[in-house]
């Protein structure tokens, strides 16, 4: 499996982070470079919260995007919050590839 590898951001609410960490490694296996989120802002990560941090994760999660070949949504229970679905519009808008871990009707 060595040669070419698809560059895949991961995209979620961050309260998830147990999911993340499962479908990070599932998809690294699989033969993929992933990116994650930095910090879990809803599993703790109390600096996410601090003066101007979060419009910098997020703006930095754009960037993250920017460098991939598709987004991976990661949606327990369907759930899509504001910052993720802004997330998916940009990837839309830049002709990335979408997919999600919960199928979305």
């Amino acid at each position: 499996m060595v040669g070419k590898y698809k560059v895949i951001t991961l995209c979620g609410s961050t309260k998830f982070k147990e999911e993340y960490l499962r479908v990070q490694k599932e998809l690294t296996l699989q033969g993929n470079i992933v990116i994650s989120v930095g910090l879990f802002g809803h599993s703790g990560d109390a600096e996410v919260w601090t003066e101007g941090t979060k419009e910098m994760l997020d703006d930095m999660h754009k960037r993250k995007i920017d460098m991939a070949d598709e987004i991976f949504v990661i949606n327990v229970g369907g759930y899509i919050g504001s910052s993720t679905r802004s997330e998916i519009e940009y990837a839309t808008r830049e002709g990335k590839a979408v997919r999600y871990l919960v199928p979305v009707e």
